[in-house]
């Protein structure tokens, strides 16, 4: 994932700000570069695991689209744990074969970010650039 600072600092902040539950939201990519951010709300009001509306999930996924962009990641934040795919992350990405999933892991004095493909129960890490251009 090739990322800039203020989209990844907005993402933690998001987590930051919904903590102590989990937040969740979307990005759009232009020629492998994240160039969207889309808050979505944590249905789930938990700090356990994320759900989304399908509705507002939609009006976000055709949004990146109608920009001309492709959907990039899905993101998320453990506010318990080390950013790393639980068993319901694993679960869940069985429905977005492809997708690349940001987790922002706030257990720690600072915000720890990575982001994985998961297909299957195969996880591989993918290193996360941030190009400060």
């Amino acid at each position: 994932m090739v990322i800039d600072r203020a989209r990844l600092d907005a993402i933690v902040e998001h987590a930051k700000r919904d903590a102590p539950d989990e937040c969740c939201g979307i990005t759009g990519v232009r020629d492998g570069v994240t160039v969207d951010v889309r808050e979505l709300e944590n249905q789930a009001h938990s700090p356990f695991r994320f759900d989304v509306d399908g509705m507002e999930l939609h009006r976000a996924l055709t949004a990146i689209e109608d920009a001309g962009l492709e959907h990039g990641a899905i993101y998320h934040s453990h506010t318990r744990s080390e950013p790393y795919p639980s068993q319901t992350d694993v679960n869940f990405a069985a429905h977005w074969p492809g997708v690349e999933w940001l987790i922002v892991g706030l257990a720690g004095d600072e915000p720890v970010v990575r982001s994985y493909l998961i297909d299957g129960g195969t996880i591989t890490e993918v290193e996360v650039v941030v190009d400060d251009r």
